[in-house]
């Protein structure tokens, strides 16, 4: 066996595990956390194994992340709690590994691309299946329970936001791939699947899955449009506002959603400052870390405190406001402004925005920025990288299809 060949081999094999580690990911991210750390942990392992940690350190964008995350840690010196800022600090250590991991990793073949799309396909279909069960077995009760902001379980459990958002930006890879397959049963099974997720995603009526998947289908008709002149692309643009505005008509739950939204903001407006609506919630957020950020700009409160101080300010701001209805800043922005001050936001922004100043015009970069574009509008609406689950859905999506613009493939007709 040549050199050449053998390592071609090393690098396929090295590619294999990482299509595993992502699998696993996925179980993980569906059923118990713990197998979506080990995943990660072995995800990092295998891309950076007989990698000369030198190469690391001409990454620009590793390092700006790196400068980010050690901005967060030395928060600890200032941070009463210390036990909320060991728990922030090891939910940020993503960071340091997947970008780094996502670099070094050989490039997917068509069949890896095939069976990765292909199962978290079917995987991603049963929870949609799971959540719509409960719909099927009581729907008056279920709709019932719209009217009160009550949302179909979802897989992953207790986080709806999350479960939503993986399956929208997931339809947004299953087409980048699409063209890529070579199995017709593949194609077919596939396109059922994101057939049924947009179902669920109407039907569960998650505001922030609904706006991804609206996002994504804006930006493809108009991309499609431009590109190849496609009289569908435009039909398909100028059916957005009819689509949504029959399904706000017909489908039961999303019409109790929108009219619950409504009733929000008719209760804020005339007084209600109790919190227990959650749009109107999310503003009463922004207003108090605000108000803390001006008295900490450059250093914040410290990682470890920013609950605390939250608390403290909802009590004297708004005393009705329970402990349990009391928010996390609902703005990824201003949580690290919040604990690690102004500068390190700034230093977050810029890691953020610095991929997007090597896009071309081409498949690749489009469907990287609308990962990108998604990414974005989540984290000005939720703290979204305060959890496990989303920072896995922000930085999997993000750098995969990171990834995939040094596709040396040739990237093959829509």
């Amino acid at each position: 066996m040549s050199k050449s060949s053998f390592l071609n081999n090393k690098m396929l094999d090295k590619s294999n595990i990482a299509i595993l580690c992502i699998l696993g990911m996925f179980v993980g991210y569906l059923f118990p956390p713990a197998v979506l750390s080990i995943s990660m942990m072995l995800f990092g392992v295998n891309a950076l194994r007989d990698v000369n940690p030198r190469l690391w350190f001409k990454d620009r964008w590793w390092l700006v992340g790196v400068a980010w995350v050690l901005m967060f840690a030395i928060t600890w010196f200032w941070s009463d709690n210390k036990g909320d800022w060991e728990v922030r600090f090891q939910l940020k250590l993503p960071f340091l590994i997947l970008p780094m991991a996502f670099t070094f990793l050989p490039q997917f073949s068509a069949k890896q691309l095939q069976l990765l799309t292909l199962t978290v396909a079917i995987m991603l279909t049963g929870s949609a299946f799971y959540s719509l069960s409960f719909l099927i077995m009581d729907p008056v009760h279920s709709i019932h329970g719209y009217k009160l902001s009550h949302i179909l379980p979802t897989l992953p459990k207790g986080d709806r936001i999350n479960a939503t958002m993986g399956i929208a930006v997931f339809i947004i890879l299953a087409v980048y791939v699409w063209p890529i397959l070579a199995s017709r049963a593949a194609k077919w099974v596939i396109g059922v699947c994101i057939a049924i997720m947009v179902i669920h995603l109407h039907i569960i009526a998650v505001k922030s899955g609904l706006i991804a998947l609206y996002i994504f289908v804006i930006g493809w008709s108009i991309y499609t449009m431009v590109a190849k002149r496609s009289v569908v692309a435009f039909v398909i643009l100028l059916a957005v506002p009819l689509t949504f505005f029959l399904a706000g008509r017909f489908v039961p739950t999303l019409r109790e959603r929108v009219a619950y939204t409504g009733f929000s903001y008719y209760m804020f407006k005339h007084g209600d400052h109790s919190g227990k609506y959650g749009d109107i919630s999310r503003l009463m957020s922004y207003s108090i870390a605000l108000d803390i950020i001006k008295k900490h700009p450059l250093l914040g409160v410290g990682a470890g405190d920013i609950k605390d101080q939250m608390d403290t300010t909802y009590a004297r701001v708004y005393p009705e406001v329970q402990q349990v209805d009391r928010l996390y800043p609902h703005n990824q922005f201003l949580v690290n402004a919040l604990g690690c001050g102004i500068p390190a936001m700034l230093l977050f922004v810029l890691w953020l925005f610095m991929p997007l100043a090597k896009l071309k015009r081409n498949r690749q970069s489009f469907f990287f920025f609308m990962v990108w574009l998604i990414g974005f509008f989540e984290l000005m609406i939720e703290p979204h990288l305060e959890g496990q689950l989303g920072i896995f859905v922000f930085l999997f999506f993000l750098l995969f299809q990171k990834h995939e613009l040094n596709r040396v493939e040739a990237a093959v007709p829509e």
